[in-house]
């Protein structure tokens, strides 16, 4: 079976991974890193927007959405994880998830272990721990 998913459908389920699962996801000796130039343009542009003040996901995603990347840095085994993500990756590996994690995001029954999945999917391309 094939899921393919909207580009919008594909940031809203990477945005619920990012809340639900990076503290998880960051127990794998993994460290997020970024563009401060883009953090802060992301910031400005999501308070010009929305009238209220962001999250670090809401800025995560607006780094995504200004053309700028998220950088995972595989602390433990020598930069062998290291991975750079793009909004693109967003769109074309989410739908990638296995099918039981990804059912369970569509399906609002979601739990750490399926937000965790959907970021190693993004970054990685697979699940590759756990």
């Amino acid at each position: 079976m094939k899921v393919i998913l909207e580009k919008k459908e594909s940031e809203d389920y990477f945005y619920n991974a990012m809340c639900s699962g990076f503290g998880y996801f960051g127990g794998y000796g993994l460290s997020l890193d970024y563009k401060d130039s883009d953090y802060a343009k992301a910031k400005t542009k999501y308070k010009k927007d929305n009238d209220s003040d962001p999250c670090r996901e809401d800025i995560y995603l607006g780094i995504l959405k200004i053309g700028g990347s998220l950088i995972i840095i595989d602390e433990e085994c020598e930069g062998e994880n290291n991975s750079t993500i793009t909004l693109k990756d967003v769109h074309d590996r989410v739908q990638l998830t296995p099918h039981n994690h990804l059912m369970d995001m569509i399906n609002e029954g979601d739990d750490a272990i399926t937000a965790d999945c959907i970021l190693q999917t993004v970054f990685f391309g697979d699940v590759i721990f756990g």
